[in-house]
């Protein structure tokens, strides 16, 4: 079981009792205003995706990880990496991602908790390069992703429904040339 530490989050895979916490982040329209259609999800939505989490984990090696803080054990949302299935121009390809619930949001916890999936991509999974995809419009995903090092890299319609998205990507040697190793 992969659990990777920054400063302020426990990131670590998913437990029966992050359901509810994390079907509250998936109800906010406000959170889920960027994602896909823009439509919340409820409880047994987030079950089953949790679900679909974890079995990415144990057919790809990786997957998304639950963010907990760290000095409260609060489930504060999810980042890591995924198959965008969703936008098929990209494939084969690994997304980096991230949803916090709002009151997680504006303290740099999802640049951290990102740049700690991104390390693991690189350095333990030995990804060559991966990719981070957001709607147009949505500025506070493309500073992460600009933060990450990442570049823009295209810009199209997503067909799952419609969208304009912007994917952001970033190799490894990139990574390598901006990372100082302690």
């Amino acid at each position: 079981m992969v659990t990777l530490e920054t400063p302020r989050l426990i990131l670590r895979r998913w437990r029966e009792e992050d359901v509810a916490p994390m079907a509250a982040v998936n109800a906010d329209p406000e959170v889920m205003r960027w994602i896909r259609d823009g439509s919340v999800r409820d409880e047994q939505q987030t079950r089953s995706g949790i679900q679909a989490w974890e079995s990415e984990w144990e057919a790809q090696g990786f997957g998304l990880f639950a963010v907990e803080i760290r000095s409260t054990g609060e489930l504060a949302g999810f980042t890591g990496l995924s198959v965008p299935g969703f936008l098929p121009e990209v494939l084969p390809a690994v997304e980096v991602g991230w949803r916090l619930g709002r009151s997680h949001w504006g303290q740099g916890l999802a640049t951290e908790a990102a740049a700690a999936a991104v390390r693991f991509a690189f350095e333990e999974r030995g990804l060559e390069r991966i990719v981070s995809i957001t709607q147009v419009g949505n500025d506070a995903s493309e500073r992460i992703m600009t933060k990450l090092g990442m570049r823009l890299d295209r810009e199209t319609v997503s067909p799952a429904g419609g969208r304009r998205v912007r994917v952001f990507a970033l190799s490894s040697d990139q990574y390598a040339a901006t990372t100082t190793r302690h």
